[in-house]
């Protein structure tokens, strides 16, 4: 399953430095991340400092 990000998201960009596909960009509120491309490894939520990235 892909991940999403919540409305939680604060901006930071951590989550996007840490995508091994690069599957994260920012959107105009919210990081947003192409479930295409995801590929669930976890690392934008472990690096997240509130936990805004969830499995779909």
């Amino acid at each position: 399953m892909a991940f999403k990000i919540t409305d939680e998201c604060i901006k930071c960009g951590t989550c996007a430095e840490e995508c091994p596909v690069s599957a994260i960009t920012e959107g105009d509120d919210k990081y947003v991340i192409d479930a295409d491309t995801c590929i669930s490894c976890g690392n934008c939520n472990s690096v997240c400092p509130v936990g805004a990235p969830v499995e779909e």
